[in-house]
C-alpha cells in the first residue's frame, strides 16, 4: 500500500515529451499543493519514486548512516517549479506597481513644468531680453566689421543717402555760421561798449573846454547815436543766432536722431539678410530648416522694419527742407536788412527792420558809467 501511494504521488507530476518539467499554470499550482500538504512519511526510511525509468522497477533509496560519496543528492522538483512560477507572478507585479508609480511622478513632474510656463518671472523675462539683444549685437558688429573690411554688402538708398549727406554737410555749415555770428554779438557789443564810453568821454570835454564845447558835442553825440543804433543791430543779430540755433539744435536734429535709427534698422536688416543667404548657401535638412524658417522670419521682420524708418525719414526730409526754407529766408533778410541799415546810418530803417519781424529791443536797465566815474 506505502508503495502503491509513493507511486501515485510521483505519478502526479507531469513532464513535457522532452522529460523536461511542465509549467503550465495548473501543474504548478497541483504541485505547489502537493508539497505544501505532503501525506504521512515513515520515520525510519523515505522513498523516492521515479516514473521516467522505462522499466517496471522501481528504485528505493534508504535513510541511514551515511555511507556514500560527497555529493549528495538533489531532487529535481522542489526549487524549480514553484519558485519560477513566484518570480513570474512577483515579475509582473513588480511591472504593473512601476507603471503605476511612474504615471503617478509624471503627472505632478508635467503639472509644475506648465506652472513654470505660465508664470514666468521678470528675471527670467530680463534674461532672454539679455540673449536677444546679445545675439543682435554680434551680428550686427559682425556686419559693421565685415562693411568696413570690405568683405561684406550693404543696402543703399541712393537718393536717400544724398539727401543725408547733403544735411549732415549743412548742419555743419548753419553751425559755423552760428559760431561766426556769436562772434560779431560779442565783438559788437564791445564796440558798443567803448563807444559809449567815448561818447561820455567828448560829452565831459565839451563842458570843461568852452573854446572845444561844440566839437566835443558833436563827437559825443554821434558815438551815442551809434551806441544806440549798435544796440538795435545787437537784438537783430542775437534773433538770428537763437533762430537758427534753434533749426539746427532741435529741427535738424530731430531729423538726425530718425537718420541714426533708419542706420541702425539698416544694418539689422542687412546683417539678417547676411545669416539668411550663408544659411541657404549650405545643406538642407532637419537640423538646418527649422534654423532657415527662424532666420527667414527674422528677416521679415527686419526688412519691415528698415522700409518703414526709411520712408519716414524720407518724409522729415521733406518736411525739414521746406521748413527750413521759410525759417532762413525770413531770418536772412532780417540780417541783411539789418547790417545795412546800421553801416548806413539809416536809423528809421533799422528800427523798421525789427518791427517787421517782431523783434523787441531790450533797453539797459541804466546808462553805463563815464570813464571819468570809473576811474
Amino acid at each position: 500500500m506505502a508503495e502503491d501511494s509513493h507511486r501515485s504521488s510521483a505519478a502526479e507530476i507531469p513532464v513535457t515529451s522532452n522529460g523536461e518539467l511542465d509549467q503550465s499554470p495548473e501543474s504548478v499550482f497541483q504541485r505547489d499543493a502537493h508539497f505544501i500538504c505532503p501525506g504521512p512519511r515513515d520515520s525510519t526510511e523515505s522513498r523516492v519514486m521515479s516514473s521516467s525509468y522505462a522499466s517496471t522497477a522501481e528504485g528505493i533509496v534508504e535513510s541511514g548512516p551515511y555511507k556514500g560519496s560527497v555529493s549528495v543528492p538533489v531532487s529535481t522538483v522542489t526549487p524549480v517549479a514553484p519558485s519560477s512560477a513566484v518570480a513570474i507572478r512577483l515579475a509582473r507585479s513588480s511591472s504593473d506597481g512601476q507603471a503605476d508609480a511612474d504615471s503617478t511622478t509624471a503627472d505632478p513632474k508635467s503639472g509644475a513644468v506648465v506652472l513654470s510656463d505660465d508664470l514666468k518671472n521678470p528675471a527670467m523675462e530680463k534674461l532672454d531680453l539679455v540673449r536677444k539683444w546679445s545675439i543682435n549685437t554680434y551680428k550686427c558688429t559682425r556686419q559693421i566689421l565685415s562693411e568696413k573690411l570690405g568683405r561684406g554688402s550693404r543696402t543703399v538708398d541712393l537718393e536717400l543717402e544724398a539727401q543725408i549727406d547733403l544735411l549732415r554737410d549743412n548742419k555743419r555749415k548753419y553751425q559755423n555760421v552760428i559760431k561766426l555770428a556769436q562772434m560779431l554779438a560779442t565783438q559788437l557789443s564791445l564796440i558798443m561798449q567803448t563807444q559809449r564810453q567815448l561818447g561820455d568821454a567828448f560829452a565831459d570835454l565839451s563842458l570843461k573846454s568852452p573854446e572845444l564845447h561844440e566839437e566835443f558835442g558833436y563827437n559825443a553825440e554821434t558815438q551815442k547815436l551809434l551806441s544806440k543804433n549798435g544796440d538795435t543791430l545787437l537784438a537783430a543779430i542775437n534773433f538770428f543766432i537763437s533762430s537758427v540755433n534753434t533749426l539746427v539744435d532741435k529741427t535738424i536734429e530731430d531729423t538726425m536722431i530718425n537718420i541714426k535709427q533708419y542706420e541702425v534698422a539698416r544694418v539689422e536688416y542687412d546683417a539678417y539678410r547676411t545669416d539668411l543667404e550663408e544659411l541657404n548657401l549650405g545643406p538642407r535638412d532637419g537640423n538646418t530648416m527649422p534654423k532657415i524658417e527662424q532666420s527667414q522670419q527674422q528677416f521679415q521682420i527686419h526688412r519691415e522694419k528698415y522700409e518703414r524708418m526709411r520712408n519716414n525719414v524720407s518724409v522729415k526730409l521733406k518736411f525739414l527742407e521746406e521748413n527750413k526754407v521759410k525759417v532762413l529766408h525770413n531770418q536772412l533778410m532780417l540780417f541783411h536788412n539789418a547790417i545795412a541799415a546800421y553801416y548806413a546810418g539809416n536809423q528809421e530803417q533799422l528800427e523798421q527792420t525789427l518791427k517787421q519781424f517782431h523783434i523787441k529791443l531790450k533797453m539797459p536797465g541804466g546808462e553805463s558809467p563815464s570813464w571819468l566815474e570809473e576811474h
